[in-house]
């Protein structure tokens, strides 16, 4: 039985004061929404993006490390496909990890053809690094560490060349309006003041592409932009689609810690530090990763973060450190650029000091669940990228996969999509409850989420901040962008929380304090979040584990 808040089945709004029409809704402006965009212009009349920000604002353009792809000598798509499935822990779907991995190439270069200019030896041949996980050095990249905002550049560019596209910045996505056999209708926006249209509208529409991100604002810290507020997630919810997996949350390691009061967002500090020699050690200088996984510093993310996190309880420190300074000055000039800018701008001067790091959240692993094409379970609703689960990243993404499966399932919607295009269809009458919490509450769930469903957990916790969002869920708000956005936080925080406490196992990010073991026995398989008439529903749908021959390695 849930202890949790009840959710609103709709966001309280008010009526649309403008309407228009597109064959294709895009929600998101990163890789996977403006890759999806591009791809679906020639093929539909007319696409529309919305972006809640400007066209390059989201998570994209913070992606340091690259893209990872099977592009080097010597390297295959099944040795990535190994990689990626022990990093996730028994939790991928097999069949989308092989699509991810052997389509990836192609979509590389297609990346490159649009126009993105990645690093290059002086000979002209594509560099090349690793990061934690990879056994090959496999990872793409631009400007040193500035990956995302090339891509970012190139995407933004190739949109701007195309009149055909329609973009709407500063608009969040409220709602789908629904048609009478339960598929897409239309979607409701509110344009903030600074767009071309001001207020809450309806945009008619044929089918909706969410790609909108991921939920990092969910907690205190976390390396994601502010606009990561799960609003994709919880408007798919709903709308009647499933949550899949949202207990999977992955935390970056290598977080610069800025202090017991630094929120919000923080600075990454890229796995391929360490992936070009960097490593960690606890505030006496030991090498602690050593002994704790083959690939000690440049284990999978789950692996290194709980090592962290161990150490840190162990000493009672609140971080550990990352030894950098062997890389010298000339190649942190090059080679990370950006994060050598970052660092000094905080303190600290990774050329000839230790960094301080702790664990943050940084990408959510699970989303709108969907088919090998990127189709959710509402018809005419798909979804990619971050907000989506494809099965790809199972119970932990490995690093550099984030990119790779916007650009691949981006590529197989825009594939599929136009063949199934629906009729336009009239909105039908929605009683669904509507209900908007407070923008107030923000900061006391971020607090509740980071405390009790963060890198540990436990049921007494769980059951605590299930406890405390439904204290929050009582704070009643105005009509609003932030009062939308906490609303979205709280249901996704419910969800997530809800779901953390239901899987009595710790498999890749999710960590059980009460059940520190993987459980294949029981709990190989997904958790599924639904929102119906009696409110938060989950169901455990069981799955044969995927993990690799070589899976012992990430336990």
């Amino acid at each position: 039985m849930s202890n949790g808040p009840t959710l609103p089945a709709r966001l309280t709004s008010g009526e649309p004061g403008w309407t228009t029409e597109a064959d294709v809704v895009v929600v998101g402006s990163g890789i996977a929404g403006l890759t999806a965009a591009l791809r679906l212009r020639h093929q539909v009349e007319k696409v529309l993006v919305v972006t809640k920000d400007v066209l390059s604002s989201g998570s994209t353009q913070w992606a340091q490390g690259g893209i990872a792809a099977a592009l080097g000598p010597g390297d295959t798509p099944e040795q990535h496909e190994r990689d990626t499935l022990v990093a996730g822990a028994g939790a991928c779907d097999a069949e989308a990890v092989r699509i991810l991995v052997t389509e990836g190439p192609d979509a590389v270069r297609e990346l490159i053809a649009t126009g993105a200019n990645f690093d290059h030896s002086p000979e002209g041949v594509l560099s090349l690094t690793r990061e934690g996980g990879h056994h090959r050095d496999r990872i793409a990249h631009a400007g040193g560490d500035a990956t995302g905002a090339e891509i970012q550049r190139a995407l933004v560019a190739a949109i701007d060349a195309a009149p055909d596209i329609e973009v709407i910045e500063h608009a969040l996505a409220v709602d789908l309006l629904l048609a009478e056999d339960g598929g897409v209708a239309g979607i409701t926006l509110h344009v903030m003041g600074e767009g071309q249209r001001d207020g809450v509208g309806a945009v008619r529409c044929r089918a909706v592409v969410l790609a909108s991100g991921g939920l990092g604002q969910v907690f205190s810290q976390t390396t994601n932009p502010a606009v990561s507020s799960g609003d994709g997630m919880a408007l798919a919810l709903r709308a009647g689609a499933v949550l899949r997996d949202l207990e999977f949350v992955q935390f970056h390691p290598t977080v610069m810690y800025l202090g017991p009061d630094s929120m919000g967002q923080q600075p990454l500090i890229s796995e391929a530090v360490r992936g070009e020699g960097a490593f960690l050690v606890d505030f006496e200088g030991n090498r602690f990763m050593q002994g704790q996984h083959e690939l000690a510093d440049l284990a999978p993310r789950d692996v290194v973060a709980k090592a962290i996190t161990r150490r840190m309880h162990e000493t009672g420190h609140a971080h550990m450190w990352l030894d950098a300074r062997q890389l010298g000055l000339e190649f942190w000039e090059k080679r990370f650029p950006t994060i050598l800018v970052t660092c000094r701008a905080h303190g600290v001067d990774p050329v000839t000091e230790l960094i301080p790091v702790a664990p943050a959240c940084h990408y959510a692993s699970g989303g709108v669940a969907t088919d090998l094409w990127g189709r959710s379970g509402v018809p005419g609703l798909y979804a990619t990228g971050e907000v989506a689960c494809s099965g790809v990243h199972g119970a932990n993404r490995l690093a550099s996969n984030s990119l790779l499966e916007g650009l691949v399932f981006s590529r197989r919607i825009a594939q599929v999509l136009p063949t199934e295009l629906r009729a336009y269809a009239e909105p039908a009458p929605d009683d669904r409850e509507t209900g908007v919490v407070a923008a107030e509450v923000r900061p006391d769930l971020q607090a509740v989420m980071t405390e009790q469903a963060g890198v540990l957990r436990s049921a007494d916790g769980l059951t605590t901040a299930l406890h405390e969002l439904s204290a929050l869920a009582e704070k009643g708000g105005e009509i609003g962008t932030a009062s939308w956005e906490a609303t979205n936080l709280l249901t996704i925080s419910t969800a997530l929380a809800e779901a953390a406490r239901l899987r009595e196992e710790t498999r890749g990010s999710h960590w059980r304090e009460d059940f520190p073991d993987r459980d294949d026995a029981h709990w190989a398989g997904h958790v599924d979040s639904r929102l119906t008439a009696t409110g938060l529903e989950q169901d455990f749908r069981r799955a044969p584990a995927t993990d690799g021959p070589t899976a012992g390695g990430a336990a």
